[in-house]
C-alpha cells in the first residue's frame, strides 16, 4: 500500500529552523512530483513548495521564497523541506504529497498520496 510518513515538526522560536522529512513506502518516488502543503487553524490548506520528478524544477509560495527549500533524495525515497527564518505565520500542520506526473504544482487536487501531517509551531 502506498504510504507517506511525515516527520520533523516541532516547536521553534521565531527566526529558527526546522527540517521536515517525508518517507515513502509501498511505492517509489522516482516518477512522482512532490509537494509540501500546510494548513493553519481556521484557514484553508495551501501549497508551500513543490519539486518535479526530475528534481530540476521547484516552485514556492510567495511568502516562503528565500526561506524554505524543498529537495528530494530518490535513493532514499524521501523528500525534505528545510525551513529557515521561521515566522509565527508559518505555524500549521505540514503535509507531504505525491503526484504521478512530471509536472509539479501547488494545487492540492493534483496530488494522490498524502502523508499524515506533522505539526509546526513557531512561537516565543
Amino acid at each position: 500500500q502506498a504510504q507517506l510518513v511525515d516527520s520533523g515538526g516541532g516547536l521553534v522560536q521565531p527566526g529558527g529552523s526546522l527540517r521536515l522529512s517525508c518517507a515513502a513506502s509501498g511505492f517509489t518516488l522516482d516518477y512522482y512530483s512532490l509537494a509540501w502543503f500546510r494548513q493553519a487553524p481556521g484557514k484553508e490548506r495551501e501549497g508551500v513548495a513543490c519539486i518535479n520528478n526530475g528534481g530540476d524544477h521547484t516552485d514556492y509560495l510567495a511568502s516562503v521564497k528565500g526561506r524554505f527549500t524543498i529537495s528530494r533524495d530518490n535513493t532514499k525515497n524521501e523528500v525534505y523541506l528545510l525551513m529557515n527564518a521561521l515566522k509565527p505565520e508559518d505555524t500549521g500542520i505540514y503535509y507531504c504529497a505525491a503526484d504521478l506526473s512530471p509536472i509539479a504544482t501547488l494545487m492540492d487536487y493534483e496530488y494522490d498520496v498524502w502523508g499524515q501531517g506533522t505539526q509546526v509551531t513557531v512561537s516565543s
